[in-house]
């Protein structure tokens, strides 16, 4: 079971525990400085009591002091300046001798609290019996300890209500997530939220309308894929069912299966594009991750390796238009793999529209920092009112009718190019008078 990292709890339960650590330091304080004022209180009283009886020996009954509480009598002792006694208020077991000023005596048991005054005529001993002195001391303080006692537990509540209700829209925003449907992205509600949160929340509305994009982009690509792939399989059923029918004509089966292989053929090349744009846009999701330093020949050599066999075949001169004395190492930060599925698919378009016999040129070379990477072909190029358009999924313009193809292989060029933060620019090439592709990478973070 994980730790609890409840906001509210930990909140009250420092802050109730700091108010009751103080509480209690506060009310023991209270309490020693309580004893400590009645303790003088009492002295006091025992010395203005002295001094009243230095004119003369006082007659009646002892003296007590305000409140006449029980075992709180005061004991008087004079005696004359001879030694000779001349007054005790009660039978007393107090030594006859005299410590002048304030002193603690124990007699029979008992401890009193004395005080002597010497004057020319007498000397005046006032005592208290220092138990029942210490029991009113104490009952003085716990009367002025108690109000802490009552005041902390309402303390304690009233903080505990005030946090519970500045995270009660906390409490609310997570209901709110808790309770939404999967295909819900509607931004939270921010009423209420605390400044601390609401960065937060800011945030996940953000996530939230990402999160809408990409799924509403999924579902136009699960919808188009499925259009997508309704011609193909109906056109490979229809010719499944013509060659049953044509037993007869053994040239017109042999054209059948031909037609037939050529269907499977585009059909298998379009679910692998459509896996492939899938699993790119996955991908995207996590740009950064797993980034190395790449050398851009590398990919080149790699991608033209994969395209050469199709273009011998048409017989296209493919091949890096770059001399070698002026060949350098150029670097970009990015995956390998993702990239040279970049550079396939514009070969393979490059290769699959340039009539037989024509040319495909690929280049790297440096332009104000960035490292730029570009395909030229002989063919008939883009018209400029399509150009807009070449990106986006199954689009193919209108002199690609004759060939075959899903239309993906842009798209799936544009998706790795933003995941690699490059700019793709279209445009006719000067040098070759077809399709010129750019790809411009950001500035490379070293260079070998």
């Amino acid at each position: 079971m994980g730790a609890n990292h409840s906001l509210r709890k930990r909140l009250l339960w420092f802050v109730l525990l700091a108010i009751l650590l103080a509480a209690v330091l506060q009310a023991a304080t209270a309490y020693r400085g309580a004893l400590r004022q009645a303790d003088a209180m009492f002295d006091d009283h025992l010395q203005q009591v002295a001094r009243s009886l230095r004119s003369g020996v006082p007659l009646g009954a002892p003296l007590l002091p305000e409140g006449n509480e029980p075992g709180f009598d005061l004991y008087i002792q004079i005696w004359g300046p001879d030694g000779t006694q001349l007054f005790r208020s009660t039978p007393s077991t107090l030594p006859q001798r005299a410590v002048l000023g304030f002193s603690d005596v124990e007699a029979n048991g008992n401890h009193y609290r004395v005080y002597t005054l010497q004057t020319a005529l007498q000397t005046v001993q006032i005592a208290q019996d220092l138990g029942a002195r210490t029991a009113r001391a104490r009952a003085l303080a716990i009367e002025a300890v108690w109000p802490f006692g009552l005041l902390t537990p309402l303390l304690m509540l009233v903080v505990w209500w005030v946090i519970t209700r500045s995270l009660a829209p906390v409490e609310r925003a997570r209901r709110e997530v808790a309770g939404r449907a999967a295909d819900d992205f509607s931004p939270l509600s921010e009423a209420g939220l605390p400044d601390e949160i609401r960065p937060l929340v800011d945030e996940l509305n953000l996530l939230f309308a990402r999160v809408r994009e990409a799924f509403a982009a999924q579902q136009n690509f699960v919808a188009d894929a499925a259009h997508e792939l309704r011609s193909p399989l109906t056109a490979l059923k229809l010719q499944a069912q013509a060659l049953r029918r044509s037993d007869a004509d053994p040239a017109a089966r042999q054209a059948g299966i031909t037609r037939l292989n050529q269907g499977i053929d585009r059909a298998i090349h379009l679910v692998e594009q459509l896996l492939l744009l899938a699993r790119e846009e996955a991908g995207g999701t996590q740009a950064g991750a797993g980034d190395e330093n790449i050398d851009l020949h590398e990919v080149v050599a790699l991608a033209v390796a994969d395209v050469l066999p199709q273009a011998a075949q048409r017989q296209i001169d493919l091949g890096l238009a770059e001399p070698a004395t002026q060949k350098q190492i150029l670097r970009v930060q990015g995956q390998h793999e993702a990239l040279r599925i970049l550079l396939r698919n514009l070969l393979d378009n490059a290769v699959k529209y340039t009539p037989a016999g024509g040319r495909v040129d690929v280049s790297l070379h440096l332009q104000k920092e960035r490292t730029v990477l570009v395909v030229e072909d002989s063919g008939p190029g883009i018209a400029p009112d399509e150009l807009p358009r070449v990106f986006d999924r199954f689009f193919r313009a209108g002199n690609a009718t004759a060939e075959t193809g899903s239309g993906l292989g842009l798209a799936i060029v544009k998706v790795i190019a933003d995941r690699h933060s490059a700019t793709l620019k279209l445009d006719r090439s000067e040098r070759l008078g077809g399709l010129r592709v750019a790809v411009l990478f950001p500035p490379a973070p070293s260079s070998v």
